[in-house]
């Protein structure tokens, strides 16, 4: 399997290189040249496979000859060893529960993918690479704890100042050993210009050996669409009609088109966001039209130029009306948000975190009569314990790796969005 870029202006590169180097030079993003369609042996008998059989089958074609296939066997077993249970909320609604990985949150399968990968790929070059990540919430965490330790590799995670839970920041900033937090005066687009453009400084690329843990890694963002497999086999149906994904950076939804195109029957998607609404909108519209980036209670998708959109179009070859054929877009507020959590407490007893409230709303507004939804919740409720003691007006028991997690020390270095500090602090780290 090769990859171009989006940008079509770069070469054609292989898994590895594709993995390890992040970004294209031309500034795009890495796709397959093709997209598989699955044996009909996988696509017929999926649902009596195990989810580390589900992951092998539907990453390989991606690795090919990269990863050996009993080095990638083991990997998957170490990536998806726990549970991904699908939730009836309502008789029509189910809740795909993606937070109950180490660091309780959706982003644990790409991350420990990638750690798996790169510390492979490092150990066989016998060179150190250095992870560059930029984190509106949930990506530092996983990143972290995906990477803490593997031999090889360090990890330098940027994250908004003041725009992540005080949970969210903890899970980045304790852990020490070959990771560091680096403190962003400015917002989570400041944070992912600041690694774009590091991409793209030769200087950097030739002493660091840079590469991304971002999902515009195809090592990150591949292997997300797993779990919509997954899904697929605890429906007593056998096919959904929409799927509500809670979006920011849009790799997780556009993972979901992925495991459509490679032959599982999925539905149709439902795009949902905040007030940062920029896809929804174009789906509307047609126009991409950049806004200021809004702060809300689902911060993880404050997010108003998403990079992942460009691999939305490259599904559809650009088409328009192909995407629109497959996706529609959702969007609400912040009062919206605080309201769908206690109505869904209230009146169906199952607890929504900010985002995932979006994803429920989204189907609860859009869905008609005699489908089936499902949506996506992204991550742990209690990373998000102020804004869910404002929804539903009493506090949360904290669990006890929360607890755990608040008693330690943050370590973390401020930085000004500015790219020339900015490389100096690398090119000094």
């Amino acid at each position: 399997m090769k990859f171009f870029s989006t940008n079509k202006q770069a070469p054609k590169v292989g898994f590895q290189e594709a993995v390890m180097n992040s970004l294209p030079p031309d500034n795009g993003l890495y796709f397959p040249e093709h997209i598989p369609l699955l044996p009909e042996t996988v696509l017929r008998h999926f649902r009596q496979m195990s989810l580390p059989e589900i992951g092998y089958e539907m990453v390989k074609p991606f690795v090919g000859t990269a990863i050996e296939s009993n080095e990638l066997k083991t990997i998957m077993e170490e990536v998806l060893c726990f549970e991904i249970p699908l939730v009836q909320v309502e008789e029509n609604i189910h809740s795909l529960e993606l937070f109950h990985g180490p660091t309780y949150a959706f982003k644990d399968v790409g991350a420990r993918f990638l750690a798996r990968c790169l510390g492979h790929f490092s150990q066989s070059k016998g060179k150190e690479t250095t992870i560059l990540v930029a984190t509106s919430g949930d990506t530092g965490g996983a990143v972290a704890n995906g990477f803490l330790g593997i031999e090889g590799v360090s990890v330098i995670i940027l994250y908004p100042s003041g725009k992540v839970s005080d949970l969210q920041e903890k899970q980045l900033t304790t852990l020490g050993e070959n990771i560091t937090a680096l403190e962003v005066n400015g917002d989570f687009d400041n944070c992912q210009a600041l690694v774009k453009q590091a991409f793209l400084d030769k200087e950097l690329n030739q002493k660091l050996n840079l590469t991304s843990a971002n999902s515009i890694n195809i090592a990150r963002w591949v292997p997300q669409s797993i779990y919509y497999a997954w899904l697929l086999t605890q429906l007593e149906q056998k096919i959904t009609s929409v799927i509500a994904v809670p979006s920011g950076n849009y790799g997780n939804i556009t993972a979901g088109m992925l495991a459509k195109k490679m032959g599982f029957p999925l539905g149709k998607f439902l795009a949902c966001s905040n007030a940062n609404n920029i896809v929804p909108r174009y789906l509307a519209t047609e126009k991409y039209e950049q806004k200021p980036t809004v702060s809300t209670y689902a911060n993880a998708m404050d997010v108003s130029l998403p990079s992942n959109f460009g691999r939305m179009q490259a599904l559809y070859n650009n088409d328009y009306k192909a995407i629109c054929n497959d996706v529609t877009g959702f969007s609400m507020y912040d009062r919206d948000i605080l309201e769908t959590i206690k109505l869904c407490q209230n009146q169906a007893g199952y607890l929504l975190d900010p985002h995932g409230a979006i994803g429920y709303k989204g189907l609860k507004t859009c869905l008609k009569a005699g489908e089936q939804g499902v949506f996506l919740e992204t991550a742990h409720p209690i990373k998000f314990a102020p804004t869910m003691e404002k929804a539903l007006g009493y506090s949360l028991t904290i669990p006890t790796f929360a607890k755990e997690l608040m008693d330690k020390e943050k370590v973390a270095t401020k930085v000004e969005a500015n790219f020339k500090a900015f490389k100096e602090l690398l090119i000094d780290h």
